[in-house]
């Protein structure tokens, strides 16, 4: 195999193949992946913006038998420390979101063994009569198989139900690894791969907006991080034509402080280069997924802003609230101010966004504000 020809594939935009793209990543200097991942980047985002967002990750309960080892989230139904989010702490947090200038919420909840469809239903419609100006981004493909085999449903009668009650996104919560030697492993509980990849295209033909996650630095090797990524590409390439199928892909590293993995002598171990290098190859592979976002919360700000220049073109969003990888070692924060500074501080304009990836302004709020680049680049960084 030959660098120069699969740089040229590449900057055609043509598909690599497994064994290109694991050659790739494997032989190719960190400045070249570098460069390629950028000059895709122009190509996909035109207008060469860094996009952000306003959201809150509110988990539905804490109750979850999947048994994934990397997260320390998580408790039994027998736990006295399990809960149920209720009505009234929605309110209040929805309330303190839209201060926030936000609108979208995304709700995790987990394998709950005794909620079913009925429960969610009725949650995402008490809160849209509520807050109907709120968008729920919500559940994830293991949630829904879940469903489906509780109430004995196919994916999209569960799907066209959420919908219906006022479900607008489906996060790709629950990928970490698409193969089952490694699902099999850290989430022995969790539907397959396979059935993740069916409710994401049952929700792809039903017209919803969808993202893609991978989960990096545990027991996956290199190779079962591109077969990941190649039935990405896959499914996204049989999406119907008028509809977005996978808005964006995320790549967050694995936060091993006092998990089950952890005490197994599985630890986190991937650095800044790994993680900047995996944006570039992500970029590269998935040439159908217009946004790729860099995990600041994951691999800090400083790693965020170069993977801008690898790739990425999306920062996420400000995390008003994430309880899920902070448990287990994830201690960044920002603000919308540093949120904003460091995407120019890091040469782009940044562009508030809805998960449709459509721009948008930001209403008036108590807690946040759009600065300008002036602004930006004479004031100093947030504390």
């Amino acid at each position: 195999m030959n660098l120069p020809i699969l740089y040229k594939k590449v900057l055609n935009n043509e598909w690599l193949s497994s064994n290109e793209g694991l050659y790739l990543y494997s032989n190719a200097p960190t400045e070249d992946l570098i460069y390629l991942g950028n000059e895709l980047r122009k190509f996909h985002v035109k207008s060469g913006k860094v996009t952000w967002q306003i959201d809150r990750n509110v988990n539905i309960t804490n109750v979850c038998i999947s048994g994934c080892k990397f997260c320390n989230f998580h408790c039994t139904l027998s736990s006295d420390k399990g809960y149920i989010t209720s009505v009234p702490e929605y309110q209040q947090k929805i309330q303190e979101l839209e201060r926030y200038g936000g609108n979208q919420l995304l709700l995790q909840g987990g394998l709950h063994p005794k909620l079913g469809l009925e429960f969610y239903t009725k949650l995402f419609s008490e809160l849209k009569s509520m807050f109907p100006n709120i968008k729920l981004h919500a559940l994830g493909p293991p949630e829904v198989a879940h469903m489906a085999k509780k109430e004995g449903l196919p994916y999209r009668e569960v799907l066209e139900k959420l919908i219906e009650s006022g479900l607008d996104s489906l996060p790709g919560a629950g990928a970490e690894i698409l193969v089952d030697r490694v699902r099999k492993y850290i989430s022995p509980g969790k539907p397959d791969s396979q059935a993740w990849l069916d409710v994401m295209a049952e929700a792809h033909k039903l017209g919803l907006n969808t993202s893609a996650t991978m989960m990096i630095g545990h027991i996956e090797t290199m190779e079962e991080r591109i077969e990941h990524l190649i039935k990405i590409r896959d499914l996204q390439s049989r999406k119907p034509e008028n509809v977005p199928g996978f808005m964006n892909f995320i790549v967050w590293t694995f936060q091993s402080e006092g998990t089950k993995l952890e005490a197994e002598g599985v630890k986190s171990h991937v650095n800044a280069e790994e993680y900047i290098r995996t944006i570039a190859i992500c970029r590269i592979m998935l040439n159908n997924i217009n946004n790729i976002q860099a995990s600041w919360l994951t691999v800090g700000v400083e790693t965020a802003q170069i993977c801008l220049h690898a790739g990425a073109n999306d920062m996420g969003s400000i995390m008003i609230e994430e309880n899920v990888v902070s448990s287990a070692g994830a201690k960044n924060r920002m603000d919308a101010y540093g949120l904003q500074k460091a995407i120019v501080d890091a040469g782009f304009e940044p562009q508030l966004r809805n998960q449709r990836y459509e721009y948008i302004i930001l209403p008036d709020c108590e807690f946040s504000k759009i600065y300008s680049i002036e602004e930006l680049k004479h004031r100093p960084n947030s504390k």
